[in-house]
């Protein structure tokens, strides 16, 4: 645990990590439906790992594998639910595990940004914005650039032969959906954070708020 997480309880990591957990497990397993005509809400794991980038910087070693493992339980229960066989599956192949490259980005600018923030103000609003615009994007190249390039699946599906420009292409078919989405619900949590603040006041200054006092 650094410096910059000792002022939350153990109880407070554990609380925060189940909440992130849950919110994961309730999207990414399809769990919560909008109704039949929204269909269910979009994947936040995205988000949950930069969310916990930022408030369990400190407790990268075993949160970080322990969101990893639930994440890919998830993904195991989802398909073998449908009848289907985890391994075969088209979205498990050898690019399946460039998701820990792809989360750890996220995780880490979740965790660069607590480093530097210092308190609700218009500067940490736009290293909010720079840090998620930023993970989500080196997520997105990584995670759609192993897929195009590894997956068999994709590639027996489309019949198209790789190339940079159709992996061009690809980046660009999904990138707004994909970033916009992680946008969205960090936004969500950075309001939540506002009103935790400024009702409750738990939460300190990471480094930069430390040099500022």
């Amino acid at each position: 645990m650094t410096a910059t997480d000792s002022h939350l309880s153990t109880s407070w990591r554990f609380g925060l990590f189940a909440i992130l957990a849950i919110v994961m497990l309730a999207t990414r397993s399809n769990l919560i439906s909008l109704g039949t005509h929204i269909g269910s809400l979009p994947d936040a794991s995205w988000a949950v790992f930069f969310i916990a980038g930022f408030y369990l910087r400190g407790s990268v070693r075993w949160a970080f594998p322990a969101l990893m493992a639930l994440a890919v339980a998830i993904d195991y229960f989802v398909i073998t639910a449908q009848g289907l066989s985890f391994w075969s599956h088209y979205c498990v192949s050898p690019a399946y595990w460039f998701l820990v490259p792809s989360y750890a980005a996220l995780w880490f600018g979740g965790a660069w940004l607590r480093e530097r923030y210092a308190g609700l103000h218009a500067r940490e609003l736009g290293l909010l914005l720079v840090s998620v615009v930023v993970a989500a994007s080196v997520c997105y190249l990584v995670s759609n650039g192993s897929y195009y390039w590894l997956s068999n699946h994709w590639q027996a599906a489309s019949g198209a032969t790789p190339s940079l420009a159709g992996w061009t292409k690809n980046l660009g078919d999904w990138y707004l959906s994909f970033v916009g989405m992680a946008l969205v619900y960090v936004a969500i949590a950075a309001v939540l954070h506002v009103l935790a603040v400024r009702t409750l006041g738990w939460l300190p200054q990471g480094e930069a708020g430390k040099q500022r006092r």
